[in-house]
């Protein structure tokens, strides 16, 4: 799709993103003793967020929403084979928190680039508005 940028200059949309790379700052711990600590998250669906209110588990603790969300979004991680809840409920605890502020970054507050160009020459680049890693402001 196109539309207007600066100046009535045609500028193509960039095509919806729905998968987003992670760094954890600890990683995952395999049975083997292997680290994961490179992975992927897609967007959450309505689907996504519904499913797990059905679970027994999220019903008894409530706090266990995210760690059922999140089994479900993740789509890799390192080598591993599959992600599930049961991945999700072994990592650190520093790796959950990044994890679920990473959820948020990507669904609620949507992508951390903004476009933006140069007052003195014009030009256009996009900065990112996040920090220097995922998760840091």
């Amino acid at each position: 799709m196109r539309r207007d940028g600066p100046a009535g200059t045609p500028q193509q949309r960039e095509p919806l993103r729905t998968e987003f790379e992670f760094e954890l700052p600890r990683g995952f711990v395999d049975e083997s003793g292997a680290v994961h600590r490179n992975g992927a998250m897609r967007l959450a669906t309505a689907r996504d967020e519904l499913i797990p209110l059905r679970d027994v588990r999220v019903r008894e603790n409530p706090a266990y929403l995210s760690v059922v969300l999140l089994g479900r979004v993740i789509t890799r991680l390192g080598t591993l084979a599959t992600v599930h809840d049961g991945t999700v409920e072994n990592m650190f605890a520093s790796d959950l928190a990044f994890l679920q502020d990473f959820y948020r970054q990507i669904n609620a507050e949507g992508h951390t680039r903004a476009a933006v160009s140069c007052p003195h020459c014009e030009e256009s680049f996009e900065v990112e508005l996040a920090g220097s890693r995922l998760g840091e402001s």
